[in-house]
């Protein structure tokens, strides 16, 4: 299987990281495609705990070259000190490359970002303000600067001068105080300094990668249902996370993705504004936060929570061509006496639930399908038949090796 993509099935946080931790030493390269520092990604190594977020999971494995894809928007201050807390724990970034042609995000994009949603007012997105929006859109109206800037510091700082001069006019415009131009020029020239060395043409890697017969992981951030274009417009993210959106933020046909996982929590969840039909503003809500951890990576805020939605898992699996799913996050439901999955919407667009009893034990250590309390694995068995495609891996919790296979 030479490429593998692994996708969010619904909005987001669904444990993507520990699936793709999980698969990567199946392949050689591990390859984010889109999105940028506003999504995390957190592995558990025995007692140690990683949150990554612009770094492609499978750096944890010392055989994998991570990649930093076109698509991807790099925060260049979070992207090394993201590095250099990786390092500080032993674990090597040498091999990360980051696409030539992968957008960079500066100070006014930030701004800017803040700017416009305090501008919203009641009607706000819920943006995590790290000025991924305002990236993209100087990306569409071709004014965005990309990584290969870099390798010329010269024409970098010219560049990066007259984008700030610029916006600052807008900036200002809108209320907000000018930014320090000269200071911007000079944190980020340097910055750009350290960035060359890994700078590349990852389309042109990756094809190679391919021509060899190597594997690659394909891995997004945010999911399906925050996906420009097919998610809960306008409360989605201002990129594509879906399956197709792999293919364009790494340069990858089509028909070399011969898998495609889906993620899924064995509940939902979202963070900020918009839709959300199964959603729990009761105790049993806030229960499955407190047992689910359920607070963002990166900005610490609190998710909303909800019991499992198979109609959007449905639509998941045909928007992204799912070939099959995995369960996260079981293990949070051990204490609930009664669980809901949601299969169909009533004609006034409201959930209807099958009820299943709970299994009322800890599946923690559970590593094989034989062991999973009979409960569990009708919960299991349910999603499965709901959504259309084979459940692969279940996950029975938080460590590294919390995980079994279904099928």
């Amino acid at each position: 299987m030479p490429v593998t993509v692994v996708v969010g099935a619904q909005w987001g946080d669904e444990g993507k990281a520990k699936v793709i931790d999980l698969l990567a030493s199946e392949h050689t390269h591990v390859v984010r495609y889109q999105g940028g520092h506003n999504a995390g990604h957190t592995v558990v190594v025995g007692s140690e705990r990683y949150a990554l977020q612009l770094v492609p999971s499978g750096v944890l494995y010392p055989h994998i070259i991570p990649v930093i894809g076109n698509g991807v928007v790099v925060d260049m201050p979070t992207l090394f000190n993201e590095i250099d807390t990786l390092e500080a724990r032993g674990v090597s970034c040498a091999k990360l490359v980051v696409s030539s042609q992968a957008h960079l995000i500066f100070p006014w994009h930030q701004a800017l970002d803040a700017l416009y949603e305090a501008g919203r007012g009641d009607a706000r997105i819920g943006t995590t303000l790290k000025g991924i929006g305002p990236a993209y859109a100087d990306k569409a109206r071709r004014e965005g600067l990309r990584a290969e800037e870099v390798l010329d510091l010269v024409g970098f700082a010219a560049a990066v001068k007259e984008r700030a001069v610029s916006h600052n006019t807008e900036i200002v415009a809108l209320g907000g105080e000018p930014l320090d131009v000269d200071e911007i020029v000079e944190r980020f020239v340097g910055l750009g300094r350290r960035l060359a060395p890994h700078v590349a043409d990852t389309v042109q890697l990756l094809h190679d990668a391919l021509d060899r017969d190597d594997h690659l992981l394909l891995e997004g951030a945010q999911a399906t249902f925050l996906d420009l274009d097919h998610g809960t417009y306008p409360f989605v993210t201002s990129s594509n996370p879906t399956a197709g959106g792999a293919c364009v933020g790494t340069g990858i046909g089509p028909r070399y993705l011969t898998r495609i996982v889906g993620i899924t929590k064995a509940y939902t969840t979202r963070v900020g504004s918009g839709p959300f039909p199964t959603e729990l503003r009761d105790e049993l809500g806030e229960k499955l936060v407190d047992i689910g951890r359920e607070f963002g990576t990166v900005t610490g805020r609190r998710r909303r929570t909800g019991w499992l939605d198979c109609v959007m898992l449905r639509k998941a699996v045909r928007i992204n061509s799912l070939s099959e799913v995995a369960l996260t996050k079981l293990d949070v439901l051990d204490t609930f006496p009664e669980i809901k999955v949601c299969t169909e919407y009533d004609s006034d667009g409201r959930p209807v639930y099958a009820v299943l009893d709970g299994w009322l034990c800890d599946i923690s250590a559970v590593r094989s399908r034989a062991d999973l309390p009979a409960k569990a694995a009708e919960f299991v068995a349910l999603v499965e038949s709901q959504v259309g495609v084979p459940v692969r891996i279940v996950g029975t919790g938080p460590a590294r090796d919390a995980v079994l296979e279904w099928q």
